[in-house]
């Protein structure tokens, strides 16, 4: 199946041409990159030797006409105005925030600016969602944060209070994008943590409520505070939320166990093991762990997902399998480096 990837140069991009190398259904036949339309690709993803002849370029629509899939890997705000110069017969994975949000309202709030419309949500994992992706032509990614989060808590709907989720979760600094920016340069990253968008302002939180409601039923309130963590890719998650009266800690296992049994991606490890970012890097896999906390009552999760793959590229390629009818692991089943 002939692809394109628009937005080719980001680190998503990147991540996508990688795991696209390998793919064995798809076949990428046009990368292009704004500012850097005429440069070979591994004048900026040096790694990707596959693609070492081949160049960036210039977006222009019917570049992509016989493409049959088609990813976006762009900035914030700019999928829209490229999916109106498409075909509307392709298929369309979008890695952005564009078509996430359902309410025009918190888009207007946490973005900015005119809401684009809403898509499938493409987090095959959550309840009912598996089914929706799979008969769906256009798919909006989630959020690198959302995918951990969102997996952690939806399991715990029927056994804990949705309505009270604290979440601090720290991020690789690759989760900025690669845009030059000075608290993002070395001398500012390495050996300091700082939590960042303080006090419940970051745009993933209505993402996370709104999936979890769709997923659960249950309405969802989050207080989520991200942190900088100095390494260049990873999430750790660590979510909780109050237990409902009388519930233990051996039943809270058994649900996770039932939620998460049957899914490729997602190992909920053994008790105490727990969950690190070298584990998943590279993979598209989640790893997590559950605690009852019994001196407070609340039930303690914690999630690492690499964000440029379970957390972008990864995800993105798993809904693409979707769509296209093929198994959803295909060209993603790689593990973790460890180290």
């Amino acid at each position: 199946m002939k692809i394109g990837v628009i937005g080719g140069s980001g680190y998503a991009g990147g991540e996508l041409l990688r795991l696209l190398a390998g793919h064995p259904k798809f076949e990428v036949c046009c990368v292009s990159a704004h500012t850097n339309a005429g440069e070979l690709i591994t004048s900026v993803h040096p790694h990707l030797s596959n693609y070492a002849t081949r160049k960036f370029s210039e977006f222009k629509a019917s570049d992509f006409d016989c493409c049959e899939l088609v990813f976006l890997a762009l900035p914030h705000g700019e999928s829209a105005k490229v999916v109106a110069q498409l075909r509307a017969a392709v298929k369309i994975v979008d890695l952005g925030a564009d078509f996430r949000l359902e309410s025009a309202a918190k888009w207007a709030q946490y973005y900015g600016g005119d809401h684009a419309g809403t898509w499938t949500y493409g987090a095959p994992e959550l309840p009912g969602a598996r089914e929706q992706i799979k008969t769906s032509s256009r798919v909006a990614n989630p959020g690198c944060y959302a995918t951990a989060i969102a997996l952690g808590t939806a399991p715990a709907a029927a056994i804990a209070d949705l309505s009270d989720v604290v979440v601090v979760a720290a991020s690789g600094t690759t989760g900025a994008g690669r845009s030059a920016k000075i608290n993002l340069i070395a001398s500012e990253v390495m050996g300091s943590l700082t939590a960042y968008k303080f006090g419940g302002v970051h745009q993933h939180t209505p993402e996370i409520e709104e999936s979890l409601q769709r997923a659960t039923g249950s309405k969802a309130l989050i207080s989520f505070t991200p942190v900088l963590a100095p390494m260049p890719r990873g999430i750790l998650a660590t979510i909780t939320m109050k237990l409902k009266a009388g519930v233990k800690e051996e039943e809270v296992r058994k649900v996770y166990e039932e939620a998460y049994l049957s899914e490729p991606f997602v190992t909920l490890f053994p008790k105490g093991n727990m969950p690190k970012t070298s584990a998943v890097t590279g993979s598209n896999m989640v790893a997590m762990q559950i605690a009852v906390d019994g001196h407070t009552n609340r039930l303690i999760i914690s999630v690492a997902i690499d964000n440029l793959v379970k957390g972008a590229a990864g995800q993105a390629i798993q809904n693409a399998n979707l769509i296209c009818g093929f198994d959803e692991t295909l060209g993603l089943m790689q593990l973790g480096l460890g180290v």
